[in-house]
C-alpha cells in the first residue's frame, strides 16, 4: 500500500523534476555536479492558511502546477522511495504555465 501524505494548512507536496544530466553544450554532468532541480509539479495542497479571525485562506496553487521555487526551501523528505519536496505556500515563487 502506498503512502499518502496530506499537507497541513498552507503547505504544499512538490514533486521536484530530475536534475539536468547534460550542460546546454553536450557536456555530461556527474552526480556532484548537478544542480538542485528549481521546479517541480505540485502533488498535494493543504486547505489554506488560517487567519487571526479564524477564517481560511485558500492557496492560489493547485495539484498538477509546475512551480519554481527557491534553492534552499522547504525540506526535501523520501516517501516510498520517491523524493519530494514539503514547501510553505509563501516559498513558492511563481506558476509556470
Amino acid at each position: 500500500m502506498a503512502t499518502k501524505l496530506r499537507p497541513l494548512d498552507d503547505n504544499v507536496i512538490v514533486k521536484p523534476h530530475e536534475a539536468e544530466e547534460k550542460t546546454a553544450g553536450g557536456i555530461v554532468l556527474p552526480d556532484t555536479a548537478k544542480e538542485k532541480p528549481l521546479r517541480g509539479v505540485v502533488i498535494s495542497v493543504g486547505p489554506g492558511h488560517v487567519m487571526r479571525s479564524g477564517k481560511r485562506v485558500e492557496p492560489s496553487v493547485k495539484k498538477g502546477d509546475v512551480v519554481m521555487f527557491g534553492k534552499y526551501s522547504g525540506s526535501d523528505v523520501k516517501v516510498d522511495g520517491i523524493e519530494h519536496k514539503i514547501l510553505r505556500e509563501a516559498e513558492i515563487l511563481a506558476i509556470i504555465e
